[in-house]
């Protein structure tokens, strides 16, 4: 950071609100640094000082800042022959063609602009189509800026986690623990029939990264067949990184009701969507009676973002290359805490990543994971690594923003600023990248 991001922050103060457009952006305190430009798998600030970027936008840039000549030759095309029409275009049939092909559960699909916009219409399009209000959600996940999930309780006390939420909304809404079976299915016995959706992400990703348990997403398909309601699958963060062109569902293995999308399948323009089967999405209008709408929904340059970036992903093998390097770099990360704080638990999968300040060491590291996280009930971390949103609550998140976060900086790499969110690995990374990277985790995680 340096005098010139200061003064623009000061300038952004003045006409921001927080001198931000997205909260989290805020942060280092006591003002964030600017971005002048990204460079493959790095960003230079306003300053001159270069960060080698694991944050990507917040999940969008599998290709990293630089993209390929043929997706940004796509994107400049469809530039250069008008920016929009509110008229339908081929290359959003093209994308919907792609993503049906590849995600074993969606046949029909609704392009939007935001992940949040994908979960709301996903949320009112199961209310419409089942009748129903309640919606299950997993306490600390996160589903947008949107009134039914800023919830906070559990489902006996559902309470709005921010102003501007009428409790009315939150009395919809029912949280429950990730992972716990017993805790579903007993809110499904006391609100079975009332209940039109449960909202999940297949690995929660945005409150540390947490693999289901073995049985838990069969659990809850159980459930919703049982009852009636249906199994939305949150895949905002997961899609098109975890499992690769199949999605996180692919890896879990359980095919969900109606998916949400969005980040990488625009390519790292706007974008959202949902995704099921032909008889639940035509339910939106026209074709049903759940109304859904939006200006510069299937944006041409959007749509033609996301398809070459997901071409490309898929004729140059983009996933075997990003997969590789995160597991080289959770491996790496494991090491160092062996040696340093063998408390923390490296998680992720495929090409996302964190390191979460977990508070106990088991007796022995002897099987453990190696590369992250996996839950096997015969690793000896089982017992003390993050199960649902209130372990990783429990971790030291305060020493990980204030001192490792801050340390990482300093070292010339950008993590995303708390304890809570993921990390990403992109396709312009390489070997180096992850080789530096360790060696700074190193001397943060040792004075840390």
């Amino acid at each position: 950071m340096g005098k010139d991001s200061r003064r623009l922050y000061g300038r952004a103060l003045s006409v921001l609100a927080g001198g931000v457009n997205s909260s989290v952006r805020a942060e280092p305190s006591p003002y964030p640094f600017f971005v002048e430009k990204g460079d493959g798998g790095e960003i230079v600030d306003v300053d001159g000082n270069r960060y080698t970027d694991y944050v990507m936008g917040y999940g969008p840039l599998l290709l990293g800042h630089d993209l390929p000549e043929r997706v940004a030759g796509a994107v400049q095309s469809e530039v250069a022959r008008g920016p929009m029409y509110g008229a339908p275009t081929e290359v959003e049939v093209e994308l919907a063609e792609f993503v049906a092909e590849h995600v074993g559960s969606v046949e029909t699909l609704r392009f939007v602009n935001s992940g949040t916009e994908a979960t709301v219409s996903a949320v009112r399009l199961a209310r419409g189509v089942t009748g129903r209000d309640k919606v299950v959600v997993m306490q600390g996940g996160y589903h947008g800026a949107q009134e039914s999930t800023l919830v906070e309780g559990d489902a006996e006390s559902p309470e709005p986690s921010t102003k501007g939420v009428p409790s009315s909304f939150a009395r919809e809404t029912l949280p429950v623990p990730f992972n716990d079976e017993g805790t579903v299915e007993r809110v499904f016995e006391e609100h079975g029939d009332e209940i039109a959706c449960v909202l999940v992400e297949p690995v929660l990703g945005n409150n540390g990264v947490v693999h289901p348990v073995e049985g838990y997403h069969e659990t809850l398909r159980s459930l919703c067949d049982e009852h009636g309601a249906l199994l939305v699958f949150d895949e905002v963060i997961t899609g098109f990184r975890v499992g690769g062109l199949g999605c996180a569902q692919s890896v879990v293995g359980v095919e969900p009701d109606l998916t949400t999308f969005g980040k990488i399948v625009g390519g790292g323009f706007p974008v959202g969507a949902i995704g099921g089967s032909a008889e639940l999405v035509e339910s939106f209008t026209p074709s049903g009676d759940v109304f859904q709408a939006g200006t510069f929904s299937g944006h041409p340059v959007t749509m033609s973002a996301g398809l070459e970036t997901l071409r490309y992903a898929k004729d140059e093998d983009v996933y075997s290359h990003v997969n590789s390097l995160a597991d080289e770099l959770r491996a790496g990360m494991t090491d160092v805490l062996e040696d340093y704080a063998p408390e923390y638990t490296v998680v992720g999968v495929d090409s996302v990543f964190k390191t979460v300040f977990t508070r106990e060491t088991p007796e022995s590291l002897e099987g453990a994971c190696v590369s992250g996280c996996e839950q096997r009930a015969d690793c000896p971390r089982y017992g003390t690594c993050p199960k649902d949103a209130g372990d990783i609550d429990d971790a030291e998140t305060e020493r990980w923003k204030r001192l490792y976060w801050n340390g990482m900086l300093d070292e010339g790499v950008f993590l995303t600023p708390n304890g809570f969110e993921s990390q990403f690995v992109c396709y312009a990374h390489d070997d180096e990248d992850i080789d530096e990277t360790v060696a700074a985790y190193e001397r943060v995680v040792s004075s840390v």
